[in-house]
């Protein structure tokens, strides 16, 4: 399959002409900016080298010159970009980044891990010639360690390109891989570089592949726990531009738009270094990741002059469309393939305190209520760096040695958010579920988003724990609850998880292969037939079983499961079947991108951020973490630190630990 760009050679083309067109443009005063970008980006890169030169040929002046002159701000920085050759572009975005005020590693990865051997090599003669210096040697100035080593094994651009894989270097490749990071203490880096630098994208792809059977965790995730800082981001993005390049530039540009404000200068680089490669595959792979068009998500993100030349380099809209391209669905299987591969290491990010006195705990927490005045960082380092089940000892040596009730007295010395989170962190697991339950229910609003999260996240041991708590605490069974607060097949749905009978065990082939036909076929037919088909899968199916039915789906029907349920329920249903594939595909990411919901709005979602920080942290929370890092580009902890304040604030940084 080719490669897709969105903008090529124009038809019938008359430099000449062009040239006075955009002559005509600038002169007198002001300038018709619209003339301008529309020519600029119906014209190819190589077209527009002409269109530079017939322009000084017919009126003795620089066109770049003049259009820095007539124009501003991120505009002239597109447009400007667009005329100069993919190779002298590359170079002045290297040399910005190392001789900047500070080094833009952003800029250096991204383009040092995506670029093939020819991309490269003419960079490196684009840079001498443009600045006479060399870009290896200012490069090695402006950077250190594994980093700096690895930049420069990618700036010979002598990656494989021969197309031969032997089999035995493969297995050798990944064995080798393994040995070099997980296996021993202290990591080789030394092999990461040589391996991930020299290999062929086939080679290493089957490398990748090999090595999730040995360590059943897949490249990335290793990469993550052995590697840190800029050498970390950098083998990243060189694994993920091996996994797909449109994948890995999809990404990019979502964490351009996505965090706080825009980052115009790695939108503009994609966008122009893309718009005659890639482009049509890296929308897709957008759509397929974030269910969202990368032209809306422009189209919402920028304005102007600079929003429509942005959005005539990007080319259609495709959430007018709903099929995929080759690329993009074999990405979606890939996606859950994988997803249905890798053992992931849950990781909390609280354990239980060592050398730990129940007895001297509650004497201190007493200590610090007495009296007048709280000492809420007494409080707060107990109950934050003991497990659950250590302070559940603590409210028993509280009543046996005081006869108080520590729930009662924490109730009383603290108030608002603080006390919320420390009393779910004092009640059990199911104690906190069941009324997190509750709350969602009560009172004039149902809280959908909290009851969809919760019963499609705990396992049936979990779910039948809080049954009980439920029942022990409100005298009525959370089955009938949830009937007289929901109605319809949303509440069928919910009827149906919260009954803790979800099949657990590993995937049966071919009984997935009949239920992904049966998902395919149900989508024919009329909504209630096709919703409470959905239902009876994905309400019942094991885990694994259902990574690959949906992985099975997407051969039967082309499109992603996710894209479907997106397109053709509504509502509450929708939301809870979404919930339940996006937790099967990935929990942590789910949870994740849950606690951006709940900080990024309007107000914060105090209810949701203290649920999934309470009753996560002894579970997976560090994977939640890793997770959010890698969506939002930003961490959890400076989300939580810009979004929260005081005490309750302490807490959940306690909570959370480390700043990724």
């Amino acid at each position: 399959m080719g490669m897709l760009g969105t903008i090529a050679d124009a038809p019938d083309f008359d430099p000449s002409a062009d040239a006075e067109t955009l002559y005509n443009a600038m002169k007198g005063i002001g300038s018709d900016k619209e003339a301008i970008l529309d020519l600029v980006t119906s014209r190819s890169n190589a077209q527009r080298q002409e269109i530079i030169s017939a322009y000084k040929c017919s009126f003795g002046k620089d066109l770049i010159d003049d259009l820095k002159y007539e124009l501003t701000g991120k505009f002239e920085r597109l447009i400007v970009s667009l005329m100069r050759t993919p190779a002298y572009h590359d170079a002045k975005e290297i040399h910005d980044a190392v001789k900047g005020v500070g080094t833009n590693e952003r800029c250096l990865i991204e383009v040092m891990a995506s670029r093939t051997n020819k991309q490269i090599h003419d960079m490196v003669a684009a840079y001498k010639d443009a600045y006479g210096s060399d870009i290896e040697e200012d490069i090695i100035m402006d950077t250190s360690g594994h980093f700096k080593k690895m930049l420069v094994v990618l700036l010979q651009g002598t990656r494989d390109e021969s197309g031969v894989v032997d089999a035995d270097l493969v297995e050798q490749d990944a064995q080798d891989l393994y040995a070099a990071g997980e296996e021993q203490w202290g990591t080789d880096e030394a092999k990461f570089i040589m391996i991930l630098g020299n290999r062929s994208v086939t080679h290493l792809r089957m490398v990748f592949d090999a090595y999730e059977k040995i360590g059943e965790t897949s490249i990335e995730d290793s990469i993550k726990s052995e590697l840190s800082g800029d050498f970390e981001r950098l083998m990243l993005a060189v694994v993920q531009c091996i996994r797909s390049v449109p994948m890995f530039f999809a990404k990019r540009l979502y964490k351009s738009m996505k965090g706080l404000g825009t980052a115009d200068n790695t939108l503009i680089r994609i966008m122009i270094s893309r718009s005659e490669i890639d482009m049509l595959d890296i929308r897709e792979c957008f759509r397929l990741r974030y269910e969202k068009s990368l032209y809306n998500m422009i189209k919402d993100d920028t304005s102007g002059d600079y929003k429509r030349t942005l959005l005539n380099l990007c080319g259609g809209d495709d959430d007018l469309a709903g099929e995929f391209f080759p690329e993009a669905a074999q990405i979606a299987y890939k996606m859950w393939e994988l997803s249905a591969t890798t053992k992931v290491q849950l990781r909390p990010t609280v354990r239980p305190a060592p050398n730990f006195d129940p007895a001297a705990d509650a004497q201190a927490l007493r200590k610090a209520m007495k009296g007048f005045g709280t000492d809420e960082d007494t409080i707060i380092d107990i109950v934050t760096q003991r497990s659950n089940a250590q302070r559940q000892e603590i409210r028993q040596a509280f009543k046996s040695l005081l006869g108080r009730d520590l729930m009662k007295d924490l109730k009383s010395e603290l108030s608002k958010n603080l006390e919320r989170l420390i009393i779910g962190l004092m009640l059990t697991p199911a104690e906190f579920d069941a009324k997190m339950m509750r709350k969602a229910m009560e009172g004039a609003g149902t809280d959908e988003h909290a009851l969809i999260e919760i019963l499609v996240t705990r396992s049936n041991e979990e779910i039948h724990a809080m049954n009980d708590a439920y029942q022990n605490a409100y005298k009525k069974s959370l089955e009938e609850a949830i009937q007289s607060d929901t109605s319809g097949h949303f509440c069928r749905i919910l009827v149906s998880l919260v009954q803790g009978a979800r099949e657990e065990g590993p995937a049966d082939v071919e009984r997935a292969n009949a239920d992904a036909q049966e998902l395919a076929d149900a989508c024919n037919a009329e909504s209630d037939d096709m919703e409470m088909k959905f239902m009876s899968i994905l309400c019942t199916r094991s885990v694994p079983h259902l990574r690959r039915v949906f992985q099975e789906f997407v051969k039967c029907t082309n499109k992603d499961i996710e894209q479907i349920i997106k397109k053709e329920m509504s509502g509450d249903v929708k939301n809870a079947f979404y919930a339940i594939v996006r937790s099967v595909k990935n929990q942590p990411s789910y949870f994740a991108d849950r606690l951006y919901k709940a900080m990024k709005g309007l107000g914060t979602d105090d209810r949701a951020l203290i649920r999934i920080m309470v009753s996560r942290c002894e579970i997976d929370l560090f994977n939640i973490r890793k997770e959010f890092k890698e969506t939002h580009d930003a961490s959890l902890h400076e989300f939580i630190q810009g979004d929260t304040s005081g005490d309750y604030r302490k807490t959940l940084l306690m909570l959370c630990g480390g700043e990724d």
